[in-house]
């Protein structure tokens, strides 16, 4: 006789810290799944009760008490609807990334996560004890196994499972957005699947915490490894999911199946999400930016409106002699085509007094880079300000290629509290506008096909200073995202010294990315947690 379990699949945006909100989120949505969708069981992401990754936040006894006080109010107040949640649990010194599944007030299962994660972004070691045993629980006559994100990387944890008699595992997870991510985690489940023969119901939170991007993309899969279902990545949304017991197993049954998206369009969907839980869940009204009539800034102001509106967000131009005539009416229009309010402030008054206050100490010297930076300084003094009286957050506008080799000034254009392409390359900034312009224009033509410039100094290109972004992306993809050497970076065909130059200028300026806002990781390694170079070192990179 088959046996059947509808389950819910809750694919929501949760705030670390924030376990009232969440809680409250958790039971309204397990009332949605029983009384909408009819479901036997509805599943959150991990860590569902106090957000992920909650950082030092697990330390604080605050948080240990409002996680305990919401396990017994989630118990309590859901009823007639299985529900399975995340949380930290605390057992004297020790605590557990754990989960457990609780019906009308009775724990049905309860399980501890086995495998940390501590590479990368994750340092999971540094708060949680391993869990040692599976957990089965049976409903509507399915037997189902619990896995937490890591464990489903690797064959022990669901194999013990199934030797616990699961039929199907159920993955809770807080896996972070990069390219290709979903891809990568369907082939390595597939190649779990292979090995057990068991089917894997993968559930997944979105939303954007700090420098992370959760993109969801629950899925389903079958025995054998075949994709049933699928979510729409980086939306919220509850899925109905049917397993079906049969006399040859437990058979998750197809449902739509949502297509994955190229690199372009799933990395714009990051900074997007990103930049608006960002603004949203630190409450800020709105945000402002400088439009320089460049790539960089064009796109975060075509990211921001699609983020939050257009009404929440202002662009200052801030012209100096040197600003040509294209770059101010590019800036101009895409204001008008994207509905910002746009302010043009030029910045040559408060130059000349800076240079004058200076003149005493510096002298009649040669102009030089103090002068460039002075320019980018007033700009940020300028942008700040606005921010200050406004409660507007400033975003700040630089891409990868730039925070890599120092091509941006420290209390100038570094300035803001946030920076949604931090971690894209030049090369990839220009893939997006093209991406962005595709859904409707943004971003004027001239933008994105004129050779791109500070306009600091008279006909300055960005190339006088740096390689051609199509040789310098290459080489940091390999030295930052890879860890090449100079000789296996060279053996890709590049000039050593070009190589050498540019790990000389990535090294140099380090003190300079630590001071720089936080931004949105999309890469396998950004500028940011999962980066930490020494700034002081005498490393020499062979020549």
């Amino acid at each position: 006789m088959d046996h059947n379990v509808k389950v819910a699949l809750a694919q929501i945006d949760l705030a670390v810290g924030d376990v009232a909100g969440n809680t409250d989120k958790i039971i309204a949505t397990a009332e949605r799944a029983r009384n909408e969708l009819g479901a036997d069981l509805v599943v959150f992401p991990e860590l569902s009760v106090c957000g992920y990754p909650p950082e030092d936040l697990l330390l604080h006894a605050g948080l240990r008490q409002g996680v305990e006080e919401a396990i017994a109010t989630i118990s309590r107040s859901v009823s007639g609807i299985a529900v399975l949640i995340g949380f930290p649990e605390y057992v004297e010194d020790d605590i557990y990334n754990a989960c457990a599944v609780f019906r009308d007030g009775q724990v049905l299962a309860h399980y501890r996560k086995q495998l940390l994660p501590n590479y990368s972004v994750f340092d999971e070691k540094r708060y949680f004890t391993s869990g040692k045993e599976p957990s089965v629980f049976t409903i509507n006559g399915v037997r189902i196994g619990l896995n937490i994100c890591e464990d489903v990387w690797s064959a022990a944890p669901i194999a013990a499972s199934r030797s616990a008699g699961a039929e199907c595992v159920i993955a809770i997870n807080g896996s972070p957005y990069e390219t290709s991510s979903q891809a990568n985690r369907e082939e390595q489940l597939r190649q779990r699947v292979s090995e057990l023969k068991i089917p894997v119901v993968y559930v997944n939170m979105v939303g954007g915490q700090d420098e992370l991007v959760f993109d969801g993309g629950c899925f389903a899969m079958t025995a054998d490894g075949d994709v049933c279902f699928r979510a729409p990545p980086f939306d919220e949304g509850l899925h109905e999911l049917e397993l079906r017991g049969t006399a040859s197993g437990v058979i998750p049954q197809v449902g739509s199946i949502a297509e994955l998206l190229d690199t372009e369009a799933s990395v714009y969907k990051a900074l997007v999400t990103g930049t608006r839980d960002y603004v949203t869940k630190h409450g800020f009204p709105g945000v402002i930016l400088g439009l320089s009539g460049g790539i960089d800034s064009a796109l975060v102001a075509s990211i921001a409106c699609d983020a939050i509106g257009a009404d929440h967000v202002r662009a200052v131009m801030m012209p100096f002699r040197y600003t040509s005539n294209m770059s101010q009416e590019d800036a101009a229009r895409q204001a008008e085509t994207m509905g910002i309010r746009y302010d043009v402030i030029p910045i040559e008054p408060m130059y000349e007094a800076t240079i004058a206050q200076l003149r005493p100490i510096l002298g009649e010297s040669e102009a030089d880079a103090t002068e460039e930076n002075i320019q980018a300084r007033c700009r940020g003094v300028l942008l700040m300000a606005i921010s200050n009286k406004t409660g507007r957050m400033l975003l700040t506008t630089g891409n990868k290629s730039e925070m890599a080799v120092g091509y941006a000034t420290l209390y100038g254009d570094m300035a803001g509290g946030f920076a949604p392409i931090k971690d894209c390359s030049k090369t990839l900034v220009y893939r997006l506008a093209h991406y962005r312009n595709s859904l409707g224009d943004a971003i004027p033509e001239r933008v994105i096909t004129r050779e791109p410039s500070a306009e600091l100094r008279p006909d300055q290109k960005d190339s006088d200073s740096l390689p051609d972004y199509s040789i310098l992306d290459p080489i940091l993809e390999a030295f930052i995202e890879e860890d090449l050497s100079v000789m296996e970076i060279t053996a890709r065909g590049f000039d050593r010294d070009t190589v050498i130059r540019t790990l000389e200028m990535v090294k140099r300026n380090e003190y300079k990315r630590r001071q720089a806002p936080p931004g949105i990781r999309i890469s396998p390694r950004a500028f940011g947690r999962d980066w930490r170079y020494p700034i002081t070192s005498g490393y020499k990179f062979p020549r």
